[in-house]
This record gives structure tokens, C-alpha cells and sequence, in this order.
């Protein structure tokens, strides 16, 4: 009996193996086609002659943008406006369009089709934008301006020290109500005894 049960264990188990690697297998298949729709994509429409600049993160970019959804209904457009102030790095506009904008120089035209999750995700934003939509940009870079040294040391140094203070803030607070809890307090024996004497 117990040679059957084993043999019944092995078979199956080989079975729930080979299960999960087809499931896994897939899994992964649908991945791959979904990933083509999902990432990111940046086409060059115009790029200047010269172009010995590009940005990086901390950077600040003055752009023109035109936002589009994919059926080509405009969602945003600053052509009407002044260019549009940009911190690469900063979170000032949605991910893929802060993604998009790296590696670009001064003059230099692209459209970027931005997948639902780097832009407003499955919320979207109602109700000019629905929930996952992908999105298309067309950016002018109106001008590019470069970090200096002491803007980097603020924006890589800075919080670093001030992730670092604040466990070391918080270590301290601790101490000082370890010490405090644990710090000898009169009894009331002591302090009628005290009394006592003095009387």
C-alpha cells in the first residue's frame, strides 16, 4: 500500500511540476506581448546640427508640449502659452514624459508614446483623461539649462545627510526616553522618611 502512495505521490507531483512550468511558460509568452505595449517610446522628429549637450537628471528644460491621447484628441498643449519650466528629476510632470526628456539637447523635437502606468496610471485623470491610457507628447526643447556643482551637491548630498539624521534624531529621542523611564524615582517610603527626619 505504502508503494502505491508513493508512486501516486510521484506522479502527481510530476504532473503539478509539469503544470506550473506550462504555466509559467505562458505566463511569460503573454508578458512579451503585452511588454511591447507597456514600455516607453521615443522617437526623434527633429534634432539640431549641433547638439554637444544633453540632458540629465537636474537639469532644467523650458519645453513646448502638445499631449495627445492616442486617438489623437489633444489633452494639454502649452503652445499658447510660455514654455513650460521642467526639473528633470523634480516629479514636475508625469514619469514617462520626465523619462522622455533625457538625453535630448536644445532645439531638438520628439514625440514620446507614454504607456498608461508613466502616466496617470488606471485612475487616469477625469475627465479629459480616462482610466489606462496611453498617451502620446510631442515636446519642443525650447532651452536647456545644466545643473551647476552646488545645485548637485543640494540635490544628491542633501538627502542623503538628511536620511541620515533623522534615524540618528530618532535614536536620540529614544535614549532620552530610555534614560528617563529608567532613571531612579523616589519611593514613597524615601520620601516619608525625608519628611520624618526633617521634622
Amino acid at each position: 500500500m505504502a508503494a502505491v502512495s508513493q508512486k501516486f505521490t510521484m506522479k502527481s507531483s510530476i504532473s503539478l511540476l509539469l503544470l506550473l512550468l506550462l504555466a509559467a511558460f505562458t505566463c511569460g509568452l503573454a508578458r512579451g506581448e503585452d511588454s511591447e505595449a507597456e514600455e516607453l517610446q521615443v522617437e526623434t522628429l527633429v534634432k539640431p546640427e549641433t547638439c554637444s549637450v544633453l540632458s540629465t537628471m537636474g537639469d532644467t528644460l523650458r519645453i513646448h508640449y502638445t499631449g495627445k491621447l492616442m486617438d489623437g484628441k489633444v489633452i494639454d498643449s502649452s503652445l499658447s502659452l510660455d514654455p513650460l519650466v521642467v526639473e528633470l528629476g523634480k516629479r514636475t510632470v508625469i514619469a514617462g514624459l520626465e523619462q522622455s526628456l533625457v538625453g535630448v539637447c536644445e532645439g531638438q523635437k520628439i514625440k514620446a508614446t507614454i504607456p498608461s502606468h508613466l502616466a496617470y496610471g488606471k485612475k487616469g485623470y477625469p475627465p479629459t483623461i480616462p482610466g489606462d491610457a496611453d498617451l502620446e507628447f510631442e515636446v519642443e526643447v525650447v532651452s536647456l539649462t545644466q545643473q551647476t556643482s552646488w545645485q548637485k551637491v543640494v540635490n544628491d548630498v542633501f538627502p542623503l545627510v538628511c536620511l541620515a539624521l533623522v534615524p540618528t534624531l530618532l535614536g536620540l529621542v529614544g535614549l532620552y526616553l530610555y534614560k528617563k523611564a529608567n532613571a531612579e524615582k523616589p519611593s514613597k517610603k524615601k520620601a516619608k522618611d525625608k519628611k520624618s527626619k526633617k521634622k
